[in-house]
């Protein structure tokens, strides 16, 4: 397993990159999680015994990577998950998208979650909104690097509106090309107001350069 990244920590707060393919918390198949490792990292750091307190405050698809927030007290969890249903929280994405857009615009659709997991366009949906900036496009291998500024955090969001406009995103297996690869997906800024000393705090990362983000400046 990777090491973790860690980008910020303090009594509070904790900044980590969750690798590609990990859950952000566990589940059925009792898979380690981003919870677990960073769990584990502080109950080593700072000599921990028995269990160690880590509010998840918001989650990332299990094959996305990305920045993640933590709380490391239930003070800090609660402004956190205020701050983050209330649309406080900036966060931006980087994804390789098949085929060439150009410019910057916006997509508004509405989003429902059938039964199967798989989100879909649909007339009863909640709101979906998101601005995309084209970055840059590879004319050989038919794709384009955007960056994606979520406005409404829906179920596979981002991967159903780029999907419905012809757009799918590179390695995404459920709404694009089955085709066995790493989506091309990573969270790559976050924004936020510190839960208690109230100041700004700004994150950027960006994905290793495997697979398709070689073809890529990042």
């Amino acid at each position: 397993m990777n090491q973790l990244n860690v980008l910020y920590e303090d009594n509070h707060i904790i900044v980590v990159v969750k690798p590609f393919n990990v859950l952000s918390q566990g589940d059925s198949t009792g898979d380690l999680s981003i919870m677990d490792m960073v769990k584990d990292y502080i109950k080593k750091k700072y000599h921990k015994p028995g269990n160690v307190y880590l509010g998840l405050v918001h989650r990332l698809d299990r094959p996305v990577g990305g920045i993640m927030v933590f709380a490391r007290s239930s003070k800090a969890a609660s402004r956190l998950t205020k701050a983050f249903s209330e649309h406080k929280v900036t966060k931006k994405y980087l994804a390789i998208v098949h085929g060439k857009i150009e410019g910057s615009g916006v997509f508004e659709d509405k989003i429902e979650k059938g039964n199967d997991g798989n989100s879909f366009i649909s007339p009863q949906g909640k709101e979906a909104i998101l601005e995309y900036e084209a970055l840059e496009y590879n004319k050989e291998s038919d794709c384009t690097l955007v960056s994606v500024l979520l406005k409404t955090g829906r179920h596979h969001q981002i991967r159903v509106q780029f999907a419905s406009r012809d757009h799918y995103l590179l390695g995404d297996q459920r709404y694009g090309v089955l085709d066995h690869t790493q989506i091309c997906l990573f969270s790559y800024y976050l924004s936020f107001t510190h839960p208690v000393t109230k100041e700004v705090l700004e994150f950027k990362a960006y994905p290793e350069k495997k697979g398709y983000w070689t073809i890529f400046t990042l």
